[in-house]
């Protein structure tokens, strides 16, 4: 499944991809400025939190939770991250086995971590203010 979209048109998109991913955890790849974690933030808002969401570049976790306190989605930005030993350092595989929503940004930095069913979301920067999504 493909899209090419403006910003503006997020919210219409990420509705299209909570209906038809097959998976709650998500793997976002794309270069630095394409939009990962505005596309998190339009999942984020889409699936009823009203969290403010941010990348968790220097922490490499953020929580999310529905108004009601539960918890909704985990937010990883493994960009910082040497090797694949400081994820599974960090706890990676309980996040992992939670019914929560993951987002992870840069999860090239930990092919091997990663489940098999993941869905995976590829950014391509088009120009200044088009991208194009693909969903696998």
């Amino acid at each position: 499944m493909e899209f090419t979209y403006k910003e503006g048109e997020l919210n219409n998109i990420v509705k299209q991809l909570i209906a038809h991913t097959n998976s709650k955890t998500l793997a976002f790849y794309a270069p630095m400025g394409a939009g990962k974690t505005t596309l998190i933030k339009a999942f984020v808002k889409e699936l009823g939190s009203i969290d403010n969401v941010s990348s968790p570049t220097f922490g490499l976790v953020n929580e999310y939770a529905l108004e009601n306190g539960e918890l909704l989605a985990y937010h990883f930005d493994f960009y910082r991250l040497e090797n694949e030993v400081e994820a599974m350092d960090m706890g990676i595989d309980d996040y992992l086995a939670t019914d929560s929503w993951i987002f992870m940004e840069w999860p090239e930095k930990i092919t091997s971590l990663i489940p098999n069913d993941v869905q995976n979301i590829t950014i391509e920067i088009l120009d200044e203010l088009t991208r194009k999504l693909t969903i696998s």
